[in-house]
């Protein structure tokens, strides 16, 4: 319509036909046609509000305390005194307590990790958390426009992602994406995919569902670097409901506020530092190097940075700016870096599980107290590291304590092979009341528990040489 009124407007001499009011008149119409032309088709950004959240949890008969598992593993057959005493040693040091929970696989007298027994675990998390977020939102499946599953090493024909439409019948015109292959930061990486999904799909729900299989991906060879996903990784799974609708703003849990994701890939060192091969005698496993923590250090404190300019307030940025000037022309002075102190923009932090060592060494670079890190160390100890959905059961357990008010901003931070790290910050829309489907609920009240934070010890014992 703009175009043809210039088109035909262009061939008037406005110098010669118009009176003056006819050119104010005229000159009025073509400005206000051109406001209109802007504004609708400027593309606003649809705020993205988080509606609730499930953690699947696992029946008491899946418990296994540190020192079955290590019996199972030494008579199992396929492992060596020495790598038996190696597992002992880092299940003293990994932070997981005698409560997590294993795939039902292991736990058969003869253990047979094969597809179907891998499919069930998938099943049991997938259709357990999804289940329990449906019941507590009351969304009809037909309402769902999106849908994002992440799993980083089970990868199954049909995907997960059809496996959840075919389940729920969900609808034909749902857009659906499966991502493999991405680590234990996949989960945040699939908010931000369904974030940018929202930005584009009208008034619609998008379902996010979290998790990881380790029925098929025990490593039962000789390679120390590759054992630690046998003594850390354990059964889990959360599913996500968020949506744009703004009429949700009224009952939702948070409003997402920020979202913000790094990639090191580029680099060889941490390209290789965790990554899925084979070992001398074929035997395919998880290698972790050493290298972890240095590109685990990199990437964090990237993606860190970035969201600190978008976090921090003024006064927290000018002491980092002025830091790092004086750092760069006093280069002899032994000037300390400046930690910004995140606390005076954030209530709940709550850092991907990782392990003992990873979770030490993060507090150390970041300068967190304990308290700060309660969620992520408890969760390592209740539920051990279940990959991508670990920071949903940190969160859970911040929402159990009570510590989660109207207002309150949570950062959530996520890091895994790749290197990558993705951070999210939400906004407590209201304070978080009981929830008896909350995985920590019955059993809130015997946290925290002492897991000896102070006592770093040797991580040397973690790793083999790096390649």
């Amino acid at each position: 319509m703009l175009a043809f009124t210039l088109k035909n407007l262009s061939g008037y001499n406005m110098h010669s036909n118009f009176n003056p009011e006819a050119k104010f008149l005229l000159t009025s119409l073509l400005v206000s046609l051109i406001l209109i032309a802007f504004y609708m088709t400027k593309r606003t950004s649809r705020r993205v509000y988080l509606l609730d959240f499930a953690c699947y949890k696992a029946p008491d008969s899946q418990k296994v305390a540190k020192d079955f598992m290590v019996e199972k593993a030494k008579h199992s057959g396929y492992f060596s005194e020495e790598k038996v005493d190696f597992m002992r040693k880092v299940l003293e040091k990994s932070g997981l307590g005698d409560s997590t929970y294993l795939a039902e696989v292991y736990l058969k007298q003869v253990a047979d990790p094969c597809m179907k027994e891998s499919r069930r675990e998938i099943e049991m998390s997938v259709f357990g958390s999804i289940d329990m977020l449906l019941a507590k939102t009351g969304v009809k499946c037909e309402e769902i426009g999106i849908l994002v599953v992440n799993c980083c090493i089970y990868n199954t024909m049909p995907s997960l992602s059809s496996m959840i439409v075919n389940r729920y019948k969900l609808k034909e015109s749902i857009a659906s994406y499966n991502l493999v292959g991405m680590g234990c930061s996949a989960g945040l990486i699939a908010i931000g995919l369904a974030e940018q999904l929202l930005q584009v799909h009208h008034d619609t729900y998008a379902l996010v569902m979290s998790t990881e299989s380790i029925t098929e991906n025990c490593y039962i060879g000789d390679d120390r670097s590759k054992f630690l996903i046998n003594c850390l990784f354990r059964v889990g799974g959360a599913a996500i409901l968020l949506s744009n609708r703004p009429s949700d703003h009224q009952n939702c849990k948070y409003e997402l506020l920020h979202t913000v994701h790094t990639n090191e890939a580029s680099s060889d060192r941490s390209y290789n530092c965790i990554i899925q091969e084979e070992d001398a005698a074929g035997q395919r496993g998880i290698t972790v190097t050493k290298h972890l923590f240095t590109a685990a250090s990199t990437v964090v404190e990237s993606n860190v940075t970035k969201l600190g300019m978008q976090i921090l307030p003024v006064s927290e940025k000018l002491k980092y700016l002025t830091n790092t000037i004086a750092r760069k022309l006093r280069p002899t002075a032994n000037i300390q870096p400046y930690k910004p102190n995140y606390a005076k923009s954030i209530e709940n932090f709550l850092p991907h599980v990782g392990g003992k060592p990873v979770l030490d060494e993060l507090q150390r670079n970041l300068g967190f107290s304990n308290a700060v890190m309660e969620s992520s160390r408890m969760t390592l100890y209740r539920f051990g590291n279940t990959s991508s959905s670990s920071i949903w059961y940190e969160l859970a357990y911040a929402e159990a304590k009570g510590r989660v008010k109207k207002g309150s901003r949570v950062w959530q931070i996520a890091f895994g092979s790749g290197f990558k790290c993705s951070s999210v910050v939400w906004h407590a829309v209201r304070t978080v009341d009981y929830d008896e489907l909350n995985p920590w609920t019955v059993e809130i009240d015997g946290f925290p528990v002492d897991v000896d934070c102070d006592d770093h010890g040797p991580m040397s014992i973690f790793f083999e040489a790096a390649k």
